[in-house]
């Protein structure tokens, strides 16, 4: 049995598209409303554990909503060439062919240092290890911006072990 979809009239699809037009306004009038920013701009980054025990943040900016975004010396080129130099494939895990891509965040602060490292997307705990002392030991970067003042900024980047 064939069911029949509904047939909208002419002003069914006129209102249809003035909602549509409604809806644009409201959110392109609330994105002024704010200033531009949204709050999904900043994250948290876990920095330790208090002495009273309490597990502390710090607030930092996300990569995309900066205005200047964080830069290695010289460009990605210039850091990949960085990482290709300085990464250790560690022994055992290449003798056993474990390759893959280790993702890792990291906050470049207002000076540029690097801290905070994590890893997002493991492979193999020699090579999370290996990845983290990689970008650990990176020259200082140029900071990211917003309005021209330095801002600490969340990074998120991958190291490639492959044989």
């Amino acid at each position: 049995m064939a069911t029949e979809e509904p047939v909208l009239d002419r002003t069914s699809k006129k209102n249809m598209t003035m909602f549509r037009i409604f809806l644009s306004i409201l959110f392109i009038s609330g994105f002024f409303l704010i200033g531009g920013r949204a709050n999904a701009q900043t994250c948290r980054v876990n920095i330790g554990v208090s002495a009273a025990g309490c597990t502390s943040y710090m607030e930092v900016f996300e990569y995309d909503y900066v205005s200047e975004k964080p830069s290695f010396p010289g460009g990605d080129a210039k850091m990949m060439t960085f990482v290709n130099e300085h990464r250790c494939y560690p022994h055992e895990a290449y003798r056993r062919g474990v390759q893959g891509r280790v993702t890792c965040s990291f906050v470049v602060n207002t000076d540029g240092s690097i801290s905070h490292i994590s890893v997002l997307r493991g492979v193999e705990p020699s090579l999370n290890r290996e990845a983290i002392r990689v970008i650990g030991i990176m020259p200082p970067w140029t900071p990211g911006k917003i309005d021209g003042k330095a801002v600490p900024t969340r990074v998120v980047r991958s190291v490639n072990f492959r044989r």
